[in-house]
């Protein structure tokens, strides 16, 4: 018998369907994941061992194959322990083994079956609302995926005893309810400035036209100042962009506590960030500071200290509106659509 649970790998911010295959059949002993897994995948192998024994479950002395569908996708990311864990939970008989049907699962496991938050818990809510199905992601990822809609069935369990309880009916997990981040009180405002009046009236203009802007003025004039002070007088974010957004931040892992904000970006690297850091890529083609401003203000304070190289990469996202990263077997985008301001 294959116990099957549906998961998702991540291209860019879309979800991309993965089916996980378990099959536990007479062999030699061992548990091997295959279906092009990355590091942190394979080592999932121990941390699902270790998480269903302190769960009270052990292995059998037989064969486990877990198989990743697709088989030429690579596989990345910690979030499939748990539809492995489940899987393995539907195969001995612990739950249910229609349960999982029609769910998306996620979810990262720590040693003593406690499930941790992963990246991402947004865009895979949303992929799995596409598909009509629910998902099940951990407890800490709850209020940022019930943000996908109202229609969407959400489980959110702390441990896998929690789960298991779930689906045996002696347990009843509540649907996470979507949570907004508070802003502080004191952010920069632009009424903070005094003086300045044909700076603060560029400013003005470049937020009513979502124009780029270049400051130029000696060390100390405010140049900074009043770049930090932009995004209070530009609109906050529509539902649609909202999400958009949110998306990027949560692929990124910088949804705190998985709660949005409806504030527009404003990120301002440091002159000496890399092309990488500054477009995206990396192993994993994560999203850059262009992406992580979309929708908001991309500010390079210092702008002659960035190099050639850094500031020709932003001609593509400034056109088009997108960071597309390039590999050998497959292509990325990001949605990069910024409002870029120098000094």
């Amino acid at each position: 018998m294959v116990a099957r649970v549906s998961t998702v790998s991540f291209q860019g911010i879309e979800a991309v369907p993965v089916d996980v295959q378990v099959m536990i059949a007479p062999g030699k002993v061992g548990m091997h994941i295959v279906g092009l897994p990355d590091k942190a995948v394979a080592e999932s192998r121990e941390r699902v061992q270790a998480a269903l024994h302190a769960s009270g479950l052990s292995l059998p002395a037989k064969k486990v194959t877990v198989n990743l569908a697709p088989a030429d996708l690579p596989k990345e990311g910690s979030h499939f322990d748990l539809p492995i864990a489940l899987g393995l939970m539907a195969a001995l008989g612990a739950i249910p083994g229609d349960a999982l049907d029609g769910y998306v699962v996620l979810g990262e496991l720590s040693l003593d079956g406690t499930i941790a938050s992963v990246a991402g818990a947004l865009p895979a809510a949303i992929g799995a609302n596409a598909l009509g199905k629910g998902l099940i992601c951990p407890q800490a990822s709850g209020p940022e995926a019930a943000w996908a809609g109202e229609e969407i069935d959400i489980i959110a369990p702390r441990s896998l005893i929690s789960i298991a309880n779930h689906f045996r009916g002696t347990q009843v997990l509540a649907r996470p309810k979507p949570a907004i981040r508070a802003e502080p009180a004191n952010l920069p405002d632009l009424s903070d400035i005094k003086g300045q009046e044909t700076a603060k009236r560029a400013l003005e203009v470049a937020a009513a036209g979502g124009h780029n802007l270049i400051m130029v003025g000696p060390p100390g004039s405010g140049k900074s100042m009043l770049a930090a002070r932009l995004p209070s007088i530009l609109p906050p974010l529509s539902a649609p962009e909202l999400l958009e957004v949110s998306m990027i931040h949560s692929i990124a892992g910088q949804l705190a506590g998985g709660k949005l904000s409806d504030r527009r970006p404003f990120r301002a690297p440091h002159h000496s960030a890399s092309m990488a850091a500054m477009v995206g890529g990396g192993l994993r083609a994560r999203p850059g500071e262009v992406s992580l401003a979309h929708n908001g203000i991309l500010f390079l304070d210092e702008f002659p200290e960035f190099t050639p190289q850094v500031l020709d990469s932003l001609r593509q996202p400034l056109e088009n509106g997108e960071s597309v990263i390039a590999r050998a077997n497959h292509r990325v985008s990001y949605p990069a659509n910024i409002q870029l301001i120098a000094a």
